[in-house]
This record gives structure tokens, C-alpha cells and sequence, in this order.
């Protein structure tokens, strides 16, 4: 694996915040190594509580996220642009992937996820959570 930084994904940080299968390890990496997290997830765990639970939990989750020791990135720079353009066009992945992938890709981060369309991507660095078994979705 490339090296010190890593960047859990929304699937990760839901998976942590939910309890499910994989959330250890996502918490020791929130807790023990260095993480990014881009505006993008934190958009994405947002709206994700907020149809699966409710605002409070959302405004909770979000708030818990700006606190913890991580590098937040807020903008979107060209070279993360041009490079999530890249993943968009060449493989099938959502455009939030696309960003998150291009993320982790420019600043050489482990991608921490649960979320299959990323398997294409074997340029990035990552560690694969269980995934979902498809009982009730």
C-alpha cells in the first residue's frame, strides 16, 4: 500500500456510524492514522442521515465529522477535477465516486470503502470493507 493517508469514503463513515460489518476498522483508522476528508463525503453522509434517519442525526453526524483531526478539503482544485473527469468517462462509476476516487488518487490516499464501482480503479490504493449482503437492501 502506498502510505499514510487515508480516505474513508461515505460508505465507510456510514458504515462506522451504523455499526455494521467493518466498522472497527474504520474507526481505527479515523482514530489512529492520518485522514482526508473531502467536502464531497461529508455532503454525501449528510444527505444519506438525513433520508435514513433524520435532520438531527445528520446535523450530529456532520458536526462529529468537522471535529475530528483530519485534513477537510473544501475545494475543488483542477488536477481533482480533470482527474475525476478521467474516472467519469472511462468507467462506471457515480459522479460522487468519481470525485472521491480523483481525491485519493492526487493525494496518494488509501480509499477505505464498501462500495463496489471502486474495484475498477486498481490505480488507487485500497482497503475493501464487507460488503452488504443484499437481505434487506
Amino acid at each position: 500500500m502506498s502510505g499514510d493517508l487515508y480516505l474513508p469514503d461515505t460508505s465507510a463513515v456510514l458504515t462506522m456510524f451504523d455499526n455494521e460489518e467493518g466498522a472497527d476498522t474504520v474507526e481505527k483508522i479515523m482514530r489512529e492514522k492520518e485522514i482526508i476528508l473531502p467536502s464531497i463525503v461529508l455532503l454525501e453522509v449528510y444527505y444519506t442521515s438525513i433520508k435514513s434517519r433524520n435532520m438531527e442525526v445528520a446535523e450530529q453526524r456532520y458536526a462529529l465529522l468537522k471535529s475530528i483531526e483530519a485534513k477537510h478539503i473544501d475545494h475543488l482544485s483542477e488536477p481533482i477535477l480533470l482527474k475525476a473527469g478521467e474516472f467519469k468517462a472511462n468507467f462506471q462509476i457515480s459522479l460522487a465516486d468519481a470525485l472521491i476516487s480523483a481525491y485519493a488518487f492526487i493525494y496518494n490516499a488509501i480509499l477505505v470503502h464498501k462500495d463496489p464501482e471502486y474495484e475498477a480503479l486498481s490505480m488507487i490504493d485500497q482497503i475493501k470493507l464487507p460488503y452488504k449482503t443484499s437481505s434487506n437492501g
